[in-house]
């Protein structure tokens, strides 16, 4: 199994970032996924807060990739797991929001994997460097969005 573990802090509350994590049709806007294929997704909500074994399938090029949501805690928590996934298996993320004193919030962006043995070498630092984009482009697309949204 391969891991990451990858964070970023923002001036945004835990409740904007939320909003955004909860909402899959926001993603193409602070992430690097190109589009969310409303095709391949399952049970979204549409308000924007997709429920537990929802499947959201999300476009990255050439690449669609769907992930189930397995457990929800408003404005702390969102996990999911692969549901399909052309290049990793027994894939299992976390996304962990936790308050700043300051008011923003901590990102905290970790999940694992197992891969094909001829992506071995390459996949970690890539997914890694991708999560981390992740979480950064959340962070700072949340602080646009504090008292405008």
């Amino acid at each position: 199994m391969h891991e990451y573990d990858v964070t970023a802090t923002t001036s945004a509350p835990p409740e904007v970032v939320w909003k955004l994590l909860a909402d899959a049709t926001t993603w193409p806007g602070w992430s690097s996924v190109d589009a969310l294929d409303a095709d391949r997704s399952v049970g979204l909500d549409p308000g924007g807060d997709d429920p537990v074994g929802s499947v959201r399938a999300f476009r990255t090029g050439r690449t669609v990739t769907g992930e189930r949501l397995t457990e929800k805690v408003e404005n702390r928590l969102l996990a999911y797991e692969d549901a399909f996934n052309p290049t990793m298996r027994d894939y299992r993320a976390r996304v962990e929001l936790t308050p700043t004193t300051d008011g923003g919030t901590v990102i905290r962006w970790r999940g694992e994997y197992a891969t094909s043995w001829w992506l071995a070498w390459f996949m970690p630092g890539y997914l890694r460097k991708f999560m981390r984009g992740m979480a950064e482009g959340l962070a700072r697309y949340a602080e646009g969005r504090v008292g405008g949204e």
